[in-house]
């Protein structure tokens, strides 16, 4: 739509044209997996936290894979652990280091924004080396955010990669990064104020490029890529991995 049409629904946003979604939303994402959970547990899946997984080797009709202390067989294993996947990968006994990427990690800021949001919509901008620019989410309570940013880390230690990636890095937003925030959003929406915008929260994003190279999809790789029955890695699963959550699955479900 042109930039007046959009401004007709969106007043405050500057555009010289837009792309509308009307089927766009949002969902909270801890009610979701406690729905995947409940729907799991329902078929007789057990979830085992804070299970370290220490390594796996194919045997006759599977896999044998040493949790924690434990020694468990599986017919299937499915690796999707987040930060962790590369380093899952790299204990896996017979994967080609080929099908093994490089670890990179990218943190992603989110500035929250101080008093009543005047969108009733999400907006994004155009997109950025790296991410999908500066732009506006708001929560189940209304909440608006800005985000997220693009901030490289540095490569994990061998310790770091031992212990474990999910508290690695430090989620605090620096309030440096506020005034760079601003920019963005002032881009597409002029009115922004000085001191509308404080720290919000931040995640990390697991990515199979490092900067400057060209963007990449996340990799759902199965039997026919690496040629081991009964294995599929996901690896560099970044947004929009949880909104794609279940057409992965369906995907993950064909390869196996």
């Amino acid at each position: 739509m042109s930039g007046d049409a959009a401004r007709a629904m969106e007043p405050e946003l500057q555009c010289d044209a837009a792309i509308h979604s009307p089927s766009t939303g949002i969902v909270d994402a801890h009610d979701l997996m406690h729905a995947l959970l409940g729907d799991a547990e329902r078929h007789g899946a057990m979830l085992a936290v804070d299970s370290r997984f220490v390594s796996a080797h194919p045997v006759s009709g599977g896999w044998e894979v040493r949790v924690a202390d434990t020694v468990v067989g599986c017919g299937l294993l499915i690796n999707a652990a987040g930060l962790d996947a590369i380093a899952v990968a790299q204990r896996i006994e017979g994967l080609p280091s080929a099908m093994i990427p490089r670890m990179h990690f990218a943190k992603g800021n989110y500035a929250r924004l101080n008093g009543r949001c005047p969108f009733s919509r999400l907006i994004y901008p155009v997109p950025v080396p790296g991410g999908l620019g500066t732009h506006l989410t708001i929560d189940m309570g209304g909440q608006a955010q800005f985000g997220p940013d693009v901030e490289w880390l540095a490569a994990p230690t061998p310790d770091q990669v031992d212990a474990g990636l999910l508290h690695a890095y430090s989620y605090d937003v620096d309030s440096a990064r506020l005034a760079r925030f601003a920019q963005d959003v002032r881009t597409w929406w002029p009115g922004l104020s000085d001191t509308a915008l404080s720290p919000g929260y931040s995640g990390i994003r697991p990515k199979v490029v490092g900067p400057g190279e060209p963007a990449a999809d996340f990799i759902v790789q199965g039997p026919k890529d690496h040629g081991l029955s009964g294995l599929v890695n996901l690896m560099g699963m970044e947004s929009p991995a949880l909104t794609g959550c279940l057409a992965i699955a369906q995907a993950v479900r064909a390869m196996i």
